[in-house]
C-alpha cells in the first residue's frame, strides 16, 4: 500500500464504509467490548458522584470535616459505636474513628480530590508533551537534539521522590489538590512527549505532510493542519491510560503524607489514617481501598477498549467481553 493511500486514511475512519464518521466508526467498535462498556458505565457514575458530593453528603445530613465524639467508644481507642462501624439511617457507611467524621461524606467528596488531581495532571502531561513531542519532531537537527535530552532527563527523574522534594518547599498555603496535580503534570510529561515526537517523525515523512512544508507552510501551520489531527487518536489513548497512574501516584503522595492535607478528604489520605484500624474497624480500610482499586481497574479497562477502538488493527490486551467476530465486523 502507497503512502499516498496510507495518508488518505483519517484516524478513527474506516475505509470499507464510504463517507462513515470517526466518531461513529469508534462507538461502533467500542460498542463490541463489553468490558469497556461496563468501565465506562463505572467511571460515569464515578465522575457523577464525584461532581453531585455536596449534593449527596446534603442528602444524608452529613459532611466530610465534622465531628461526632459521641459516635465513638473513648474506652477503646475510638473505635465507632454500633454495628459495621456505626451504619445507621444518619451515618450511610458509618463513621471514621477516634473522629467519628461520616465516612460516605469522606468517600464522596475523596472521589473529587483523586480525581480532580489525575484528569487536570493528565491534562497537564498531554499538553506539554504534545507540544514539546511536536516541536522536536519539526524542529532542526538541533532543537531536536536539545528536547530530546531533556525529555529523557524528565523521564529518568524518580517522579515520586521529586515530587516528594517540591512538595516539601512550597508553602503550605498553596491549594495543595492544585499543587499536586501541578506537580505530577510537570515532573511526568516525558513518556508523553516521546510518544508524540515518534508518530510526529513518522507523519512528517508522509506525502501530503512534506508537500505541505515543501509549499511554504510555517512549523506552527504544518503542525495544526497536518499533524495535530493525526495524533489525536495516540494522544487520546495514551491519556486514558495516564489517568489511573496519576490516580494511584496521587493516592501514594497523600499516603505518605505530603500530598492533600487534612481536613480535605483524598482517598490516598483515608488509606494513611486506616492502617492501624484494619483489625477494629476493617471497613475504614476497605472503602477507600476498594474505591480506588475499582476505579483504576476500570479506568485501565476503558483505556485498553479506547486503544482497541482507534486502532481496531491492535489485538485487545483485554479479551472479555470481545470476540474475533465481532471484532471482524468492526
Amino acid at each position: 500500500m502507497s503512502e499516498a493511500i496510507v495518508a488518505s486514511q483519517a484516524p478513527g475512519t474506516d475505509p470499507s464504509v464510504p463517507g462513515a464518521s470517526g466518531a461513529r466508526q469508534f462507538w461502533r467498535r467500542l460498542r463490541t467490548q463489553r468490558a469497556a462498556l461496563v468501565a465506562a458505565a463505572f467511571v460515569a457514575l464515578l465522575v457523577l458522584i464525584a461532581l453531585t458530593a455536596p449534593l449527596l453528603t446534603a442528602v444524608e445530613g452529613q459532611d466530610p470535616t465534622t465531628y461526632h465524639p459521641a459516635l465513638v467508644d473513648s474506652a477503646r481507642g475510638g473505635v465507632p459505636i454500633g454495628p459495621f462501624g456505626g451504619v445507621s439511617g444518619s451515618h450511610w457507611l458509618g463513621v471514621e474513628p477516634q473522629t467519628g467524621r461520616d465516612l460516605f461524606a469522606r468517600l464522596v467528596h475523596g472521589a473529587r480530590v483523586s480525581l480532580g488531581v489525575a484528569f487536570a495532571a493528565t491534562l497537564v502531561q498531554v499538553l506539554i508533551g504534545v507540544v514539546v513531542g511536536v516541536a522536536a519532531a519539526l524542529g532542526n537537527r538541533w532543537v531536536d537534539q536539545l528536547l530530546s535530552r531533556v525529555t529523557d532527563i524528565i523521564i529518568a527523574m524518580p517522579l515520586m521522590i521529586m515530587a516528594l522534594a517540591l512538595l516539601a518547599v512550597v508553602p503550605s498555603g498553596f491549594p495543595r489538590p492544585v499543587l499536586v496535580a501541578l506537580i505530577i503534570g510537570l515532573v511526568a510529561w516525558g513518556s508523553t512527549a516521546k510518544i508524540v515526537r515518534a508518530h510526529a517523525l513518522t507523519l512528517k515523512e508522509l506525502d501530503h505532510v512534506a508537500a505541505a512544508r515543501l509549499s511554504g507552510w510555517g512549523p506552527w501551520r504544518v503542525a495544526r493542519r497536518e499533524l495535530l489531527p493525526a495524533l489525536a487518536a495516540p494522544v487520546i489513548t495514551y491519556a486514558a491510560l495516564l489517568v489511573p497512574l496519576n490516580i494511584t501516584v496521587e493516592a501514594a503522595l497523600s499516603f505518605l503524607g505530603v500530598g492533600v492535607k487534612p481536613p480535605t478528604p483524598s482517598w490516598g489520605q483515608m488509606l494513611t489514617a486506616a492502617d492501624v484500624w484494619y483489625q477494629a474497624a476493617p471497613q475504614y480500610l476497605l472503602l477507600p481501598a476498594g474505591s480506588l482499586f475499582l476505579t483504576v481497574l476500570a479506568l485501565t479497562v476503558l483505556g485498553d477498549g479506547v486503544r482497541t477502538a482507534l486502532d481496531p488493527r491492535a489485538a485487545s490486551r483485554l479479551r472479555v467481553g470481545t470476540g474475533r467476530k465481532r471484532e471482524a465486523r468492526a
